[in-house]
């Protein structure tokens, strides 16, 4: 028979109601912790979400739309790319979140401000020959039309002209040509042409591909708009160019451009 003097002592393997507690917390730190780092890793290396500050995407994307920008892989002519704007194309220091707003922004729990990031269509791959417009108003790519109609802005029940400025460009070795789906609100590559400053007049219009983030893949808030992002079935069979890209850029602007 068991000793009765024995039946109320508690069992020292069992653990307190501290230990337990605390147990609980350090497993649960452990998981927010795992997660905040994996988190990180996604964003540094496998995607990044960003907010669409402008309207110079409409009607593809809309002001304050969440884009998933995916940082693996390469890009291609037609995708829309999220790129640093180390060419100071907005002008001026950007806006800066507080500390806190920093850490959640890296750890990817809140979107990227965009504030200094810029998102836009590639049009010109390096080599690429981009111009406008042919007789018919047309973009062209290595001789090539562009059938925009099918993400151009429209008002109205009306397209948006491709371009309201005149030109002809060769472009450089490692960089890109970038033009906005809204091209009357977009001071995108064409608005560039002339600038001072950098290698030469012009040289920052054309974007280095260093500076590109990664291809913007999905279109993820809002919910009612979700989807993925395509490249446009125009941009296929252009001829690639990339092997006689020159070192600097070939830049014609004015409506002789169009006759050359």
């Amino acid at each position: 028979m068991a000793d009765k003097s024995q039946e109320n002592v508690p069992d020292e393997d069992e653990p307190s109601g501290w230990r337990r507690f605390r147990n609980g917390v350090t497993e649960l730190v452990l998981i927010v912790v795992g997660a905040l780092v994996i988190s990180a890793g996604l964003r540094a290396f496998v995607a990044q979400l960003f907010v669409i500050p402008s309207g110079s995407m409409e009607q593809t994307l809309e002001i304050g739309d969440r884009v998933e920008a995916l940082r693996i892989g390469h890009f291609t002519r037609g995708e829309i790319v999220v790129f640093k704007d180390s060419q100071h194309w907005l002008g001026g220091a950007p806006a800066k979140r507080s500390v806190g707003g920093q850490v959640l922004e890296f750890i990817g729990l809140v979107p990227n401000t965009s504030s200094n990031y810029l998102i836009k269509r590639v049009i010109g791959m390096p080599g690429d020959t981009v111009a406008c417009c042919d007789p018919q108003g047309r973009m062209t790519v290595n001789s090539k039309a562009l059938d925009e109609s099918s993400y151009l802005y429209r008002e109205d029940g009306k397209t948006v002209a491709p371009s309201t400025i005149f030109f002809k460009v060769v472009v450089p070795k490692d960089r890109i040509f970038v033009m906005g789906d809204h091209r009357d609100a977009s001071g995108d590559s064409r608005f560039h042409l002339q600038d001072v400053g950098g290698d030469y007049q012009g040289s920052s219009a054309f974007v280095p591909v260093g500076d590109v983030v990664g291809p913007a893949k999905a279109l993820v808030v809002p919910l009612s708009r979700m989807r993925i992002l395509r490249t446009p079935a125009t941009f296929e069979d252009i001829p690639d160019r990339s092997g006689s890209a020159p070192a600097r850029a070939s830049i014609c602007l004015g409506e002789s451009c169009t006759r050359s």
